[in-house]
């Protein structure tokens, strides 16, 4: 009875392409009547989905793991799975998809070509739901696929923009590769387990995993997991091919928070749907976390020095994108899943009120106090929110050895409090400052542990156990990635002392460049394909391109 009803969490990607056919159908731009006819029936169809998604939800919570099976043969074919990890991503997606479609009922008003816009937002945000319920891989390459050509289609929605264009078409390049690398995994899984049925993977890592070391680190086993691995960050924009998603803002910004907010999850959301198979190989974990952590100081570096705020936010993405790689390496993988969940909810916020910024700024504007804080007191404050994050983790479970993904995410975050109780212990400190500094540093950490413990338990039927560190490289890695943060925490406050030396100055050009590796993409991709759109030349886009940075 209730695998039966499971079928109903496709009514709501269902309807909402059902709304989007007629509006695609039709070539020529829409009238007011159709533009009106189009935004309501797409927003009461987003509805419908999260009105699923929560139903959904519910189910799983009464009921634990629901499956329907696999409409078709040998595990190829059609299915829904319901579990934790679905259940959250599904109310998630769901959710933020439908606040986007609300916003872009008005946002894009009075344009000939809304109701294809709406059309197509509409299509990818049922092709991404679709990737949450999958029951089995072959279903989940579909909408996969189907996910990056709404994208693609959204991107280009102003074809005459040639930065757009040029975006896109990397964007298309490298899901492209991805795609690649998702179905070769999936025919060595196949191969491998016999089946594509989510159920059927799962019990065939179980048994290789209980079987022994030889059938573990199995080449078929290595290479699968690579492949998913290479899929999934390349689909949430990992370094060295980043830079498409720092270029998308000329399209409009409800795609930009549908993207940051739903779509580029979707390389997570692969990592920990097989994190099964994928734990099997420490080689395809240690790239994760490498790579992760490699791109979460990268995009955190480059954002501080940008002036356009949704660029700002853009590279934000990459940075958190990057952590959460970083977590699932370190096998953190509901702490991977808690963070997609606050990342999605405030980054469809940023962009969405981006419009506002400056009127917030002025709201908020306060005279500047003119100290600077001195770099011995940035060191001591450093070391203290260390010490809270040893102590506090530590006593919750969560301490460097055991869970080394959770305890470097969470002394990254509270470097966020450094530069407050460096300011406390400043210049001529009272006892009340520093101890409300003190405690506040205590109660973030707190909230930090026991959100992490909650998640944990939640989803722990759902997602592999939280893994401790299996090699010296694990150590290695987080201890790379903590320092690494502390120094930038140091740097950032010591950027303003030194803003008038050359050396400065030329070093904040390069790091604002993004240290020219996304040039270098442009100019391989305008190598590969050329073609623009009349009357603007491969050069000019270049140009146009780089100044958007600056």
């Amino acid at each position: 009875m209730h695998t039966s009803l499971l079928w109903l969490c496709a009514a709501g990607p269902l309807l909402l392409i059902a709304v989007a056919m007629p509006s695609l159908s039709s070539p020529a731009p829409s009238s007011d009547r159709t533009r009106r006819s189009t935004a309501g029936p797409a927003f009461a169809a987003s509805l419908a989905a999260l009105a699923v998604a929560l139903a959904a939800a519910a189910a799983w919570a009464v009921h634990g793991t629901l499956r329907t099976g696999t409409f078709g043969i040998g595990g190829v074919g059609f299915g829904i799975y319901l579990d934790g990890l679905t259940a959250v991503m599904l109310v998630l997606v769901a959710f933020v998809g439908a606040v986007v479609i609300r916003y872009s009922a008005r946002y894009l008003d009075g344009d000939p070509n809304h109701a294809r816009f709406m059309g197509w937002l509409a299509l990818t945000l049922a092709a991404v739901l679709l990737l949450i319920v999958s029951g089995n891989l072959f279903q989940f390459a579909l909408a996969w696929v189907g996910t990056s050509v709404g994208l693609h289609r959204l991107l280009v929605f102003y074809a005459e923009r040639p930065a757009a264009v040029l975006a896109a078409r990397k964007k298309f390049l490298a899901s492209r590769i991805g795609d690649v690398c998702l179905i070769g995994a999936m025919v060595l899984i196949h191969q491998v387990f016999g089946s594509l049925d989510y159920a059927g993977i799962f019990a065939g890592a179980d048994a290789l995993r209980a079987s022994g070391t030889d059938a573990v680190h199995s080449a078929p086993v290595h290479g699968i997991a690579l492949l998913l691995v290479v899929a999934a960050l390349l689909k949430s924009a990992q370094f060295p091919l980043h830079g498409w998603l720092t270029e998308v803002m000329e399209t409009p910004t409800p795609v930009s928070a549908l993207l940051h907010a739903g779509i580029i999850n979707a390389g997570g959301f692969l990592v920990l749907r097989l994190a099964d198979v994928i734990s099997l190989s420490m080689p395809s974990l240690h790239l994760l976390a490498v790579v992760g952590g490699l791109t979460a100081l990268f995009g955190s570096v480059v954002m501080l020095t940008q002036t356009s705020v949704k660029v700002s936010l853009a590279y934000s993405t990459i940075a958190q994108m990057g952590f959460m790689m970083l977590q699932c390496g370190l096998g953190a993988y509901s702490a991977a899943l808690l963070h997609i969940v606050a990342h999605s909810l405030y980054k469809a916020h940023a962009f969405l009120s981006s419009g506002s910024v400056i009127d917030i700024a002025r709201a908020s504007w306060s005279p500047s106090p003119g100290g600077r804080l001195h770099p011995a007191r940035m060191t001591m404050a450093v070391a203290a929110v260390l010490a809270t994050v040893l102590v506090i983790g530590t006593l919750s479970g969560a301490s460097l050895a055991e869970k080394p993904g959770v305890f470097a995410l969470g002394a990254i975050m509270l470097f966020g409090l450094v530069h407050l109780i460096a300011g406390a212990i400043d210049e001529r400190p009272t006892g009340y400052v520093i101890g409300r500094a003190a405690a506040l540093a205590v109660l973030v950490a707190t909230a930090y542990f026991a959100l992490q413990v909650g998640a944990e338990r939640l989803l722990a039927g759902s997602l592999p156990a939280v893994q401790g560190p299996g090699s010296p490289l694990d150590y290695a890695i987080v201890a790379a990635v903590v320092l690494g943060f502390g120094a930038l925490t140091v740097f950032q406050n010591l950027m303003p002392r030194h803003a008038g030396e050359p050396r400065w100055q030329a070093l904040h050009v390069h790091i604002a460049n993004g240290f020219y590796v996304n040039t270098i993409a442009n100019r391989l991709v305008l190598r590969l394909w050329p073609s623009l759109p009349p009357g603007r030349s491969a050069s000019q886009a270049a140009t146009s391109m780089n100044g958007a940075h600056r």
